[in-house]
Formats: C-alpha cells, sequence, structure tokens
C-alpha cells in the first residue's frame, strides 16, 4: 500500500531541504520546486477526499518509542483533511505571491526553505495521531515562525517580534506539554483515538481543571488570546507573504484547531463554557476596538485577526452543535478573506512604498484592480451579505440568542456580538475609506500603479472564493463544512441550512444595526476625533520589555557572581553542583551504600599500576604552577588509566582512553601558548583550604560510588543479555560497539550532536578572537625539520590504520569514535610542529562541512530502518560476494558508524585550526617580548 499519509507529510521537508541546494539557482526555478510541495499534497489530499466526505479516518502507525507511548501516528479525518487543505492550498498561492513580492536583495531559497519548514510543521500538527507527535510538531511552528518572522533580521522591529513570538508562544507550549502529560496519565495512552473516547473519564478526574489550564494556556497563546495576545501585531515585521500565511491559515489557527481536536475530551463543563467564553469575548471586542486607531495597513489587518480568533474560540466555548459548526465554518471563511487582504496590503505596500493609511487614499484610481480586489474582501470582513464573512456572522448571531441556561452570560454574549458587529464594519470601513478613497496619496516616493499580473492571482482567486461561498454556500463549501464538523461532534452533528436568506429574523436584525452602528462609529469618529493623530501604545509590549529587561538583569547579576570569567570559580561550583545531586540521595532519601562484597585480589602489575597513577596524579598537585610540566605529569596518570583498560581486557576503552589523551594533550599544548608559565600563587590561605576540602569530598564521593558499583552484589547483569543478543540481532561481534551504534545508538547520536555543536561553539567564539601569547620570540620560527618529515610520513600510515579500524569496528576493536580521533592525531602533530597555516593550505579540509556532513549520514542511516517498518536505528545484515575478495559481511550500522566517524575527526580538527589560528591582539604590548605577570588579568588570562 502506498503511504499516502506519510508523503503528505513529507513533502514540505523535502522540499525545505532541497532549497539549501538551490542557492545559486534562478529566482524562478527556486519559487516552482517551493510551489510542488503544496501542489504535490493537495494531489494527495484529493485522493483521500472521496474516504474522508464518507467519513471515514485514515491511519499510518508507526511505532517509534512506544516505552513512553509516543509513536509516528498520522490521521486524517474531516477537520484534520479540512485544514490540511487550507495549509496546502493557502501555502501554494502564498509560494506563487511572495515570487514577486520579493527583493532582489531578499534570499528566496532561505525564505521558502523557513516557508516550507513551517508549512510541514503545521502539517505535522494537523494529521498527528498521537498526543506527544503533535507536541513535536507543535513546537516545530513556534521555532520556524520565529525564523520567518525575523526574516528581515537586520531590521529591530524584525528581531523584536520573533523573540516576543517565540517567547510567548513557546511558553505556552510548555503548558501544553504538562496537559497532554496529565491527560496521558489519567487516559494512560495518548493515542488521539483513544484520548476523544474519553472524554467522560478526563472530565470526572480530579485533574480535569489542571489539565484544562495548561491545555488552553497552549491555546491562548498560539491563538493570541487576551491577556497574551499583544504579539501577533508585532509580528506584521515579518514580510507580507509570512503575515498572509500565518495570521490567515496556519499559526494563529493551530490554537483554535487544536481546541477543536481536543472538544469532545474537554467540553461539557461549566467551567469550560466560562473559561473559553469569557476569554473569546474579551478578545473579539479587544481585538475589533484596538483595531479601529491603528494606522498601518497591517497592524489594523492583525487586530482584527486577534478580533476574529476571539469569535472562534467564542463559538467553540458554547460548546452547543450549531455554535461548533459556526466556529469551523468561520475559520474557512476567515482564511479566505484574511489572506485575500493581507496580500492586498502587501500589494499597497509593495508599489506605494508604505502601508500608512495617513499617506494613503484615493487610490481606486491608481490602482484600480486591486481596489476592488480589497474591498470585496473587506466586506466580506465586515460580514456584509452575499459574501462568505456574513453567512458565520449569522450563525454567531444565532447562537449568542440562544445561549441556554446561562442568563447573565447569554445578555453578555448578545451584547458582545452586537458591538463586535458594528466595530468590525467600523475597521474594515476604515481600511476601505482611508486607503481607497478620499484624498491622496501624500509623500509618496513613486507613483503607484498596478502591480504584476501574476501577482494579483492569489488575490483574485481568494476574492472568488469569498463570493462564491457568499453567494452559493450550499454548492461550495458545504461537504468541506460538513466533513470538518462531523470530525468534532460526531454523532451529536445537527442539521442545518446553508441558504443566504432565512426571513426577518433576529440575527438579521442585529446584523443591520451592527452595520448601520459601525457606519455611525466610523464616521462619529473622524468627526470628534483626529484618527490620524491618535497613537496607541501597547501595554503587553511594555510590559513584556520589562519583563525581559527584568530577566536580563537578574542573570547578569546571577553570572557575575557564578561566571564572573574566574575558571576557577566555574569549576568550585560544578563540582559542588555534582557533589550535592550525588549526596542528595543518601542523605535525604532511604538509600543507602549496599553492603559491599570481597573484592578480588589484585596481581603485582595491577599495584605497579595503580601506584603510578596515584603518584602522578599526587605529583600534579605538587607542581601544578608550572603548567607545561604539569600537563605532562598528568598525561601519565591518563596513560596509566588506559593500560588499567588493558589490564582488565577492555581494549576498545583502552584504545579510546589513549587516543583522547593524545588529542587533549595537543589541543592544550596549544592552549598553553596563550597562559603564563606559571600560575599565579594562591593569594588567601582559606581559598586554598576550600579547593582542599573541596578536591577530597568531591574525590572521596566518586571513589565511593565507584567502589560500591563495582562490589554490588551480584544480581542479573545486563552485560549477558548484551552479549547474547550482540551477534543475532546486531550482527556485530564486538559487543561494546554494538552497544554504541545499534542498542543505544540514540545516546550515540545525541552524543555527537553535543560534540559537534560544541566544535561549533567554539568555531563562533574563537574566530574573532585575539589574544596575546605569553612571549614573542625573536627572529623567524625555528624550523623542525626532522619531526615534520616525519609527521607527513604518519599521515598516509594512519590514515590506513583509521581505515582499518573502522572497518573492523563492528566484529573487533575499534569503530568510527576511535578511527577518527586516529585519523586526528597526524594532523594534530602537525598543527603543533608546523603551524595551521601550513598544515590548512595543504589540506584546505572544511571541517565544518565535515561536522554536517556526519550528523546527516548519521540521521538518514538511522532513519532508513523505518522505510522497512523498523524502529530507528535497527541494524540489517547483508554478505556481499566481491571477485577475489571473497564474502563480506556488511552491517547496516556501518553507516551510522560513518557519521560517527564524519563528526568526531570534523569536530575535533575544528577545535585544534581554531585554537591554531587565533590572531594576534592588536594591543601595543602583545607584539613587545615579554609580558608582565601583573598586566595580564590571573581570572580570564586577558591584557589589564
Amino acid at each position: 500500500m502506498i503511504p499516502f499519509l506519510e508523503i503528505l507529510l513529507a513533502l514540505p521537508f523535502l522540499a525545505a531541504v532541497a532549497m539549501a541546494f538551490l542557492r545559486t539557482r534562478p529566482r524562478g526555478q527556486v519559487a516552482w520546486v517551493a510551489a510542488a510541495a503544496p501542489l504535490l499534497g493537495l494531489l494527495v489530499l484529493a485522493w483521500a477526499t472521496p474516504s474522508v466526505l464518507q467519513g471515514w479516518t485514515l491511519r499510518a502507525d508507526h511505532a517509534w518509542i512506544p516505552q513512553v507511548g509516543m509513536d509516528l501516528d498520522l490521521r486524517l479525518d474531516g477537520l484534520a483533511w479540512m485544514f490540511a487543505g487550507l495549509v496546502l492550498a493557502i501555502g501554494a498561492l502564498v509560494v506563487m505571491y511572495a515570487h514577486y513580492y520579493l527583493s532582489e536583495d531578499d534570499s528566496a531559497p532561505r525564505f521558502f526553505g523557513c516557508l516550507l519548514f513551517f508549512m510541514g510543521s503545521m502539517l505535522g500538527v494537523v494529521v498527528a495521531g498521537n498526543l506527544l507527535l503533535l507536541l513535536v510538531f507543535w513546537e516545530l511552528t513556534s521555532i520556524s515562525s520565529f525564523l520567518l518572522i525575523g526574516f528581515w533580521y537586520k531590521r529591530q522591529d524584525a528581531r523584536e517580534g520573533a523573540r516576543m513570538a517565540l517567547a510567548i508562544t513557546g511558553g505556552g507550549g510548555l503548558a501544553l506539554l504538562g496537559g497532554v502529560l496529565l491527560i496521558g496519565r489519567i487516559v494512560g495512552s495518548y493515542d488521539l483515538d483513544t484520548v476523544l473516547a474519553s472524554g467522560d473519564l478526563i472530565r470526572a478526574s480530579a485533574l480535569y481543571p489542571w489539565v484544562l489550564a495548561l491545555v488552553l494556556a497552549g491555546v491562548f497563546t498560539k491563538s493570541a488570546q487576551f491577556p497574551l495576545h499583544f504579539w501577533l501585531p508585532h509580528a506584521m515585521a515579518a514580510p507580507t507573504p509570512v503575515s498572509a500565511y500565518l495570521h490567515s491559515a496556519t499559526m494563529v489557527k493551530a490554537g483554535v484547531f487544536l481546541l477543536a481536536r481536543l472538544h469532545p475530551a474537554l467540553a461539557g463543563t461549566d467551567l469550560f463554557f466560562y473559561v473559553v467564553t469569557s476569554i473569546g469575548a474579551i478578545t473579539l471586542l479587544l481585538g475589533a476596538w484596538y483595531a479601529i486607531f491603528q494606522h498601518d495597513l497591517k497592524g489594523l489587518l492583525a487586530y482584527s485577526t486577534i478580533s476574529h480568533l476571539g469569535l472562534i474560540t467564542l463559538l467553540f466555548g458554547l460548546s452547543t452543535p450549531m455554535a461548533v459548526v459556526a466556529g469551523v465554518f468561520h475559520i474557512l471563511n476567515h482564511a479566505t478573506f484574511k489572506a485575500s487582504l493581507f496580500m492586498a496590503a502587501g500589494i499597497i505596500d509593495h508599489e506605494t512604498g508604505t502601508r500608512d493609511m495617513r499617506r494613503l487614499g484615493n487610490l481606486r484610481r491608481l490602482m484600480p484592480v486591486t481596489s476592488v480586489l480589497a474591498i470585496t474582501a473587506s466586506l466580506a470582513m465586515a460580514g456584509i451579505p452575499l459574501l462568505n464573512g456574513f453567512l458565520s456572522k449569522e450563525m454567531f448571531f444565532t447562537e449568542a440568542l440562544d445561549i441556554d441556561g446561562h442568563r447573565g452570560m447569554a445578555i453578555a454574549i448578545s451584547l458582545a456580538a452586537l458591538l463586535y458587529a458594528m466595530f468590525g464594519v467600523a475597521y474594515s470601513l476604515r481600511f476601505v475609506h482611508e486607503t481607497f478613497f478620499g484624498d491622496g496619496p501624500h509623500g509618496l516616493d513613486r507613483v503607484p500603479h498596478e502591480p504584476p499580473r501574476w501577482m494579483k492571482i492569489p488575490v483574485e482567486v481568494l476574492v472568488l472564493l469569498c463570493v462564491a461561498v457568499g453567494m452559493f454556500p450550499a454548492w461550495t463549501v458545504a461537504p468541506v463544512l460538513h466533513a470538518g464538523a462531523t470530525a468534532i461532534l460526531g454523532d451529536d452533528m445537527p442539521s442545518y441550512s446553508l441558504a443566504i436568506w432565512h426571513g426577518f429574523n433576529a440575527p438579521l436584525l442585529m446584523s443591520m444595526a451592527g452595520t448601520v452602528g459601525g457606519i455611525a462609529l466610523y464616521f462619529g469618529l473622524r468627526r470628534l476625533l483626529d484618527l490620524h493623530a491618535i497613537v496607541r501604545q501597547s501595554f503587553g509590549r511594555s510590559l513584556f520589555r520589562w519583563n525581559m529587561e527584568a530577566l536580563y538583569a537578574l542573570a547578569e547579576r546571577f553570572t557575575a557572581r557564578i561566571a564572573n570569567g574566574s575558571l576557577q570559580r566555574s569549576l568550585v561550583w560544578l563540582v559542588l553542583a555534582a557533589l550535592a545531586a550525588g549526596a542528595a540521595p543518601f542523605l535525604f532519601g532511604p538509600h543507602a551504600l549496599p553492603p559491599a562484597r570481597a573484592p578480588q585480589p589484585m596481581p603485582l602489575l595491577g599495584w605497579l599500576l595503580w601506584l603510578v597513577l596515584v603518584a602522578c596524579a599526587l605529583y600534579t598537585v605538587r607542581i601544578y604552577r608550572q603548567r607545561l610540566l604539569a600537563l605532562i605529569v598528568l598525561g601519565g596518570a591518563g596513560l596509566m588509566v588506559s593500560l588499567a583498560f588493558v589490564f582488565l581486557s577492555a581494549p576498545d576503552l583502552a584504545l579510546t582512553q589513549l587516543l583522547v589523551e593524545m588529542v587533549s594533550l595537543a589541543l592544550l599544548l596549544l592552549g598553553l601558548h596563550y597562559l603564563p608559565p606559571r600560575s599565579p600563587p594562591e593569594r588567601a590561605p582559606r581559598r586554598r583550604v576550600r579547593d582542599v576540602a573541596v578536591a577530597l569530598a568531591a574525590g572521596l564521593g566518586i571513589g565511593l560510588l565507584s567502589y560500591a558499583v563495582m562490589t554490588r552484589p551480584p544480581g542479573e547483569p545486563a552485560s549477558l543479555e548484551m552479549l547474547a543478543r550482540s551477534l543475532p540481532e546486531a550482527y556485530g561481534r564486538n559487543v561494546v560497539n554494538v552497544i554504541l551504534v545499534d542498542f543505544r545508538g540514540f545516546d550515540t547520536f545525541g552524543e555527537i550532536t553535543v560534540f559537534g555543536v560544541a566544535a561549533l561553539i567554539v568555531h563562533a567564539l574563537l574566530r574573532r578572537a585575539r589574544l596575546a601569547p605569553e612571549k614573542v620570540m625573536s627572529g623567524g620560527p625555528v624550523k623542525l625539520p626532522v619531526p615534520a618529515d616525519l609527521a607527513q610520513l604518519m599521515f598516509p600510515l594512519t590514515l590506513t590504520v583509521s581505515v582499518f579500524l573502522f572497518l573492523r569496528g563492528h566484529n573487533a576493536p575499534g569503530g568510527g569514535f576511535i578511527a577518527g580521533l586516529v585519523l586526528a592525531v597526524p594532523l594534530l602533530i602537525q598543527y603543533v610542529i608546523q603551524g595551521a597555516a601550513s598544515v590548512e593550505s595543504r589540506f584546505g579540509f572544511d571541517y565544518i562541512r565535515c561536522i554536517g556532513v556526519g550528523l546527516m549520514v548519521a540521521g538518514i542511516s538511522g532513519a532508513a530502518s523505518i522505510l522497512f517498518e523498523a524502529e530507528f536505528l535497527t541494524s540489517g545484515h547483508v554478505d556481499l560476494d566481491i571477485p577475489l575478495v571473497g564474502k563480506v559481511p556488511l552491517a547496516s550500522a556501518i553507516g551510522f558508524d560513518t557519521g560517527v566517524y564524519l563528526v568526531v575527526f570534523g569536530g575535533a580538527m575544528l577545535i585544534l585550526s581554531m585554537l591554531g589560528t587565533i590572531r594576534p591582539s592588536r594591543t601595543r604590548v602583545a607584539h613587545l617580548g615579554v609580558i608582565e605577570p601583573g598586566q595580564r588579568s590571573t581570572r580570564t588570562g586577558e591584557l589589564g
């Protein structure tokens, strides 16, 4: 069977990756590749349409992390199908629009890559069949929207808007995580079908109020509900195609989608009714009122979006079947007219150079086609008859007037509905009147004209939908609305009519009153107030800024006390934290050290290794002020540890320890170049006593824990199971390597990711660093021809050894980690002997790309097992019959090990190359012979 749902979800992500390879291609080709993902996705969705319209739910289940209940389950019912259609259809139109909107200075591959990343994340939210999986995609929408809002990263408003959106929606995501975990605890599963069928169980639980509060926190932050609505207007700093996409069909709709998705599980209580309805009503009125006083076209549309999201939230809060139908209907209507309005605003900005309505006016004469399109969409937003917004507004009025059992709320909601109608007409009228009528335009640096023909096509398509749905709802939107609402209501789906005329009734009178009142309100405000002079400051923005500044100040004070540049102080705090974490279970819990069994006798060789190890450690403490000598002696301690592993028959660990010791020694030797040859003496006796006490406590604690582990009573060790399963299941005889690349391959993947990120951080910190060496030797550099020649001769030999160790690693001591370090050693020696410039002029290897390719290879090779319906990083095996060589056994884990190999080598060499290429300080004293110790900070090593 063709995996249609998997293809549907993968298409945007694959296209986003493809953008990275199209940086030099013409913009038209980039746009076509970007548009291919939503267009192909619509074809996949069309295949599923007959089944969905018949009421079926399509599923694709893949086990991922069953231990925690997290599976790659995809689920397509009517609601998911409807939202997926919105995401893909409007996404395709936005891609087409953005092709003409972006300037030549904007990177089209970067823009479309971020847009497709967001599109895939939103699709993941929509089709996820597991709450934990939904949460993963939920957070990806926050990250990708941060990248989109901050696309013009050189502008301060874009950076601030992106940070604000990420902070608010990210915080809501954390709250949602808590709610999802509580739902899983109540229900016993995170499977969406199970959760939706357990509504009575959830509502009856004592944890229900906490579940509701946490889930609604995620919903309200994402859908910009009061009091966390203020981030959305500041997200208007994004390019207009982003605003048209995020604030019509996707990001802000994610919150109301989740509210609709979990409606069967959470709705049906007075708590849900009062909280959701009240917040929706407040947001409805607040957003509409603020929209009237905005001067920026996108600012007005942003606050109107907040208002319409409040309307949808209010309808779901009412929880009656027809209110849910009205909420789903308005999701569709709002997506069409708001996307077209944002695009029209972008066209106006693109052709006039401004979005300030105070400088616009009379554009109907200069841009007649755009004016007709924008005016029609504005009338749909105002809820004028024969347009789609009118139908869902009438449904809202009907439900507001039919609230039973809550008389106070019925009156309040009815009044809020009437005010909403008035405010909506008022801000829509201002948008139309001040942009397309009156005097103007004023102070423009260009003569406005119509945009390119194809730039208007997306707006024309959306406006045509507004008219078609408004005039022929039963022939156009009825099947989509029925499928989406049925997925929420199930058997409670009511019968309703989408006719455009229901006679003279109370909802129609409210609509007429709202229209007349809105016209009167707008012209009354124009007469009484100077709307152009009113500038409203965002209280939410000011509060957010105050909180961020207070947080930065607190972090600065904390950093000054804890990490003030003194490496010694940082180490003390680190060791004390480790001591506290290790001792807490024994001091404050029932845990105690287990009774130790009799240790094994140690032969003479073991005692000898132990004595040398202890002697090296004690002598290092004795001569710690002589840094170079202390480093060499400490290397002896590392060598003894390696020999100890040999003594204990652990060749893999011995090789790893030895190679890490060699690489670390070379790196530290490069670092010593920028430190004084002797450490400064301790100035305070109390500090010396403190350091001795901390060191003794840490050493004794680690020693006791190690002794307790090694002498614990015998039980059923995990090693026996790993030994038994290594060859038959992972096709490897080297159990240590099998553990790294198979049994605990996910841990290894995380470790190499951390190692690669650490190397990149070192690169970022040192690539512009300027440090002064402790001494500047007179004359040119000393040439060491014999060691240099030997180092060059070693490279092909060590390369051969490295490949040999890599290939044998699955069945004998070796593997990707060891092989990567072996390959790095000769280059390390050449860096130390010949200098970075000489080595890199001959090799010229891109270590950063090596890290990236390694992580990609490891991830792809691990994910390949999913194609065979196996878990991530599951090993496969094949025997290759090679002529003249014979039968060669090959395990699929070699692909993952290749990624480890590349990341270890690239990371180690990147750190080394940065330490070897630090530029000298610009200060005059840095170029003058010996620097006096008093001139250098004892904390940071920098010149005073």
